[in-house]
């Protein structure tokens, strides 16, 4: 299975010789050794580029255990650099391997206790010389939870350039499975729905194999680094706050909420504090994101509740033990990381609209518009529909569109393969699966 990822790819291209450590992360798993140790390598090589001016760091093989150490690291790198002005492209994978050393020139003793922790080299001390050396490109990618956003916006400032992957995408998601022009693209949806699309998962053809592997990640991989890095002891409580928050996912919620569920449903005690905490942890290892509310009218934002979403619905359906898969809201979970994914700020819309109740007064109601959608130059309104089988939950659904009080686009995405087209009061309606397929829908959506 060989899956092109052309839109990271492209991102590696524009990025080459701006002077910048280019840093690429993800949720681990998500491919992003190969999009750089293979994709962006064989594009290299078809360039011209020779072997000797690609020098290659997989940290996390034995051979390179010598270099896991800031100082080694830089050695072996130097040692191997050639010297007839030409471009040589470093390639360091699983950097937070290498770990801070004490230069031996350096005595503690002789430091006032303020400046010790600064006298140690750091990778990141390494990568910023490697980056200043003449003709020398260097990429990196980080996946441990040493090696979160936080982590490189406070190391790297404006020194470096990062480039965020994903699972597959729908349309990555039929490449790699072979669902060609004429295949069934529904049937390929609704299992991407199901399964998600980390490369790995998307390989296996066995559904048990599957789901084992997407239900070890959680809790081999991604909670037990999380714990490490933030030396949380295992009492159960991170797992049980994914649980609730996987859960909730696509539905209003916020740090007490989850309390007053753990606290019910898993008879689990915590506080506001803890869960809040545990959020950012989940937010900084990009398992989870989190979508505010703006208010469309009053343009501003509420400060809760919020909606989060999963970096993968099979991740997220394999931790809820595939009991949980309402295709709903697993659809709109898509609609939200496909948008990310393609450079939208994404927001959860909120439009008061005041009606005449049940009792004869006058009331003011918040309507949701799911997705405020901005990306230079525009801003589009996505509402996402399943399914709308009555007038009754049609009209629901195009209510806040229609009540924005502005003039920007506005679309709805239903469940299923139907074709765009334009309502007389100009809301656009598509299926979702041409929505994943052809982004010139959204593209013309903004523009226009």
């Amino acid at each position: 299975m060989k899956v092109r990822r052309d839109r990271y790819l492209e991102q590696l291209k524009h990025r080459m010789h701006n002077g910048l450590v280019k840093i690429v992360t993800g949720v681990r798993r998500c491919g992003k050794s190969y999009l750089l140790s293979v994709l962006f390598k064989e594009w290299l090589e078809e360039q011209g580029v020779d072997g000797r001016h690609i020098v290659e760091v997989p940290l996390d093989r034995d051979e390179f255990r010598g270099c896991r150490d800031a100082l080694s690291l830089g050695e072996w790198i130097r040692a191997r650099l050639p010297e007839d002005g030409k471009w040589t492209y470093v390639f360091i994978d699983e950097v937070q391997l290498a770990r801070k050393i004490l230069p031996p020139e350096v005595d503690l003793a002789r430091l006032a206790p303020e400046d010790r922790e600064g006298a140690y080299a750091t990778f990141h001390d390494t990568l910023n010389g490697l980056r200043q050396m003449d003709k020398v490109d260097v990429y990196v990618t980080g996946s441990n939870s040493r090696m979160l956003s936080s982590d490189i916006e406070s190391a790297f400032a404006d020194r470096g350039s990062q480039v965020r992957v994903h699972p597959f995408s729908f349309a990555e998601y039929c490449d790699a499975t072979g669902v060609g022009p004429g295949g069934d693209k529904a049937a390929a949806f609704d299992r991407y729905l199901l399964w998600g699309g980390m490369p790995l998962a998307v390989a296996e053809s066995d559904d048990r194999e599957r789901a084992r592997y997407l239900e070890g990640l959680f809790r081999e991989v991604y909670l037990a680094d999380i714990r490490k890095r933030y030396r949380l002891k295992d009492d159960g409580v991170l797992g049980k706050v994914v649980d609730a928050v996987a859960s909730a996912t696509g539905s209003l919620t916020n740090p007490h909420k989850l309390v007053e569920t753990l606290r019910s449903a898993a008879r689990t005690a915590t506080n506001d504090h803890t869960v809040r905490r545990y959020l950012e942890h989940l937010q900084d290892a990009f398992l989870f994101s989190e979508a505010k509310r703006w208010d469309v009218k009053g343009k501003r934002y509420f400060d809760s509740p919020s909606k989060w979403y999963c970096e993968d619905t099979g991740l997220r359906n394999a931790r809820m033990g595939f009991r949980e898969t309402s295709p709903s809201h697993a659809m709109e979970n898509v609609l939200y990381n496909e948008l990310v994914r393609r450079g939208c700020l994404v927001d959860v819309g909120v439009v008061p609209i005041t009606a005449t109740g049940a009792n004869g007064k006058r009331e003011m109601r918040l309507h949701e518009i799911d997705f405020v959608v901005n990306r230079a130059p525009g801003r589009l309104y996505i509402q996402s529909a399943f399914a709308m089988p009555t007038a009754e939950k049609e009209q629901r659904e195009l209510l806040p569109l229609r009540k924005s009080g502005d003039f920007f686009r506005k679309m709805v995405v239903t469940g299923g393969t139907e074709g765009l087209r334009v309502s007389e009061e100009g809301i656009w309606r598509v299926g979702v699966v041409p929505f994943l397929l052809d982004e010139g829908i959204l593209d013309r959506a903004l523009a226009e």
